[in-house]
């Protein structure tokens, strides 16, 4: 018989993947050549934690594709072990896809094929599972212990990007024998030269007064790297354009600059990767832990950049700034702006702020004063748009989706863009329902008429007369939902409107701008070509250029 082996070397203890296919190889072999097994396909999964189901595992995934082959050479499964083949409830889960598929799955605890129908081979596997679901979490509490140990006792350096203001240093050999024999160092943080200047400055600038965004914008003036672009590999996913204010609250708070160590500031938590389908298993997710539940070392382990007075400060002006500040509350705005929200700039593609200046409306884009990238990114000062020179272009051009040319099209968008709701599509489903039971009554009645017996025709029609009261009712008790408009009736609305040209200019500021968002009308300023590229959503998407300046 042809067998397919299935291993998996553990990421828990980190056994070399080599030798560890190896013994699960012999131990599986052991088990089927007296029987006169020869392994012909092997699935090996190297690196992957076990707690991941059979789907999320490649090789382990590609053993459940064999399965489905008619072609696929061999008759049955052979694991080296389950404690690395299964977890939790996974053996449940995947052992009745090997039984529909007639495949036999061998198990050396088991001492030779699996009987699906046995309870105590079910038990057993039961019990190998959960023995591997908890020598996990052995190890995780173990793992979690020495580190708090170390980084507490010992203020050691346990991994991860050194903090901006130090650099890593050799610490000589690493305390451990075995990994001190495969060549691993310890290492620890000590002052970086270049960068251990600018953290001192940015709390003297926060102490003596400097906000948090006056720093960055100090800093960014002053040509000085920010942290993403100063250690460019360990941040290929930031631009390093300029200081940011994050980067400098991030400083700010970092209690590593006090010369103790810090562990444990973020945790991995394990969540259901899709709620409606537990068997897809966990997906891990960085979560910040509390400030109680931190690690910090009794004493100091590589040179502090700040003292401990200075950092406690900087935090007390932080809580106080955080409490002073007042609630947020939503006024409302001094003018209207017809086009609030839908004007963006075309370089970099923001949405640019209403402003009034001498009595009238612009939109206004500072991008770069206000993020400090003006030496940085070639982008204007300021962009103004003045929003009496679009008006009549827009309106114009908004208008002529109802033209006699354009008003069939536009009619039938305008119709085929509504959208049903929830209770909108439940009250259609029930309606059609009534109307399915109504025509099985006049089929049931038909047959009445044909000479069936008539005992059970009557109890069908009885069953359906009374299905159909109970849709009736949820019509009764579904709450009003708005009829959907037919395109003769938009087309009676959009006549009585007459002139829209005229009705879009006599509108006021505020229903024209919800006109317009309700059209998703969406404006992008070129201020190079002074030019607006106008974009609408009815059904399709249309777009073309509106001068502003007198240009085409």
């Amino acid at each position: 018989m042809n067998f397919a082996f299935y291993g998996r070397v553990s990421t828990e203890d980190q056994q070399d993947p080599k030798a560890s296919r190896a013994w699960q190889l012999m131990r599986a072999s052991a088990l089927i050549e007296p029987s006169g097994g020869e392994i012909t396909h092997e699935f090996f999964d190297i690196g992957l934690s076990r707690s991941l189901p059979w789907k999320r595992r490649p090789e382990a995934a590609r053993l459940l594709t064999a399965l489905r082959d008619q072609n696929r050479g061999f008759q049955a499964v052979v694991i080296g072990e389950p404690h690395r083949a299964f977890y939790g409830n996974q053996f449940s889960l995947t052992v009745p896809v090997f039984t529909h598929f007639g495949i036999q799955l061998w198990v050396p605890e088991i001492g030779g094929p699996l009987d699906p129908d046995n309870e105590a081979h079910e038990l057993v596997m039961s019990v190998f599972g959960g023995m591997s679901k908890g020598e996990r979490n052995r190890i995780k509490v173990r793992v979690r212990t020495a580190m708090t140990a170390q980084a507490e006792l010992e203020g050691r350096y346990l991994g991860g990007r050194p903090p901006y203001g130090y650099t890593l240093v050799d610490l000589g050999p690493h305390p451990n024998p075995s990994k001190a024999a495969g060549g691993r160092r310890l290492r620890g943080l000590a002052r970086d030269p270049n960068t251990a200047p600018v953290v001192e400055r940015i709390f003297e600038a926060f102490l003596n007064g400097y906000g948090i965004f006056a720093i960055a914008e100090m800093l960014t003036a002053a040509n000085i790297a920010c942290p993403s672009a100063n250690d460019p590999t360990r941040n290929r996913h930031r631009s390093g354009i300029a200081w940011s204010k994050s980067a400098v609250r991030t400083i700010l708070t970092n209690p590593r600059y006090t010369g103790y160590q810090v562990w444990n500031k973020q945790r991995t938590d394990e969540v259901l990767l899709d709620v409606e389908d537990v068997a897809l298993g966990h997906t891990s997710i960085m979560r910040w832990n509390p400030g109680e539940k931190w690690v910090t070392s009794k004493a100091p382990s590589h040179e502090a950049l700040v003292a401990q007075e200075t950092f406690e400060r900087a935090q007390e002006i932080l809580h106080r700034r955080a409490r002073s500040g007042a609630p947020h509350r939503k006024h409302r705005a001094r003018h209207s702006y017809v086009f609030s929200g839908v004007v963006f700039c075309g370089v970099c593609e923001r949405r640019m702020q209403g402003q009034f200046s001498h009595g009238d409306a612009y939109y206004r884009c500072r991008y770069a004063k206000e993020y400090a990238l003006a030496n940085k990114i070639d982008h204007p000062g300021n962009v103004y748009l003045r929003e009496g020179v679009l008006i009549d272009p827009v309106d114009t051009w908004l208008a002529s989706a109802f033209s006699p040319a354009n008003l069939d099209h536009t009619v039938a968008a305008i119709a085929g863009a509504q959208v049903l709701d929830e209770p909108a599509i439940r009250t259609k489903q029930v309606g059609e329902a009534i109307a399915a039971c109504d025509s099985k009554i006049k089929q049931y009645r038909a047959a009445l008429d044909a000479g069936a017996d008539p005992a059970l025709v009557t109890g069908w029609i009885a069953e359906t007369q009374t299905e159909r009261v109970r849709l009736e009712l949820q019509l009764t008790q579904a709450p009003k939902v708005p009829r959907r408009m037919t395109q003769d009736e938009i087309r009676q609305l959009v006549t009585a409107l007459g002139d829209i040209v005229a009705v879009l200019r006599n509108a006021h500021p505020e229903d024209k701008a919800e006109v317009y968002r309700q059209l998703n009308l969406r404006l992008v300023y070129d201020p190079e070509t002074t030019t607006v590229r106008a974009n609408v959503s009815l059904g399709a998407n249309r777009g073309e250029k509106v001068g502003v300046r007198g240009g085409t």
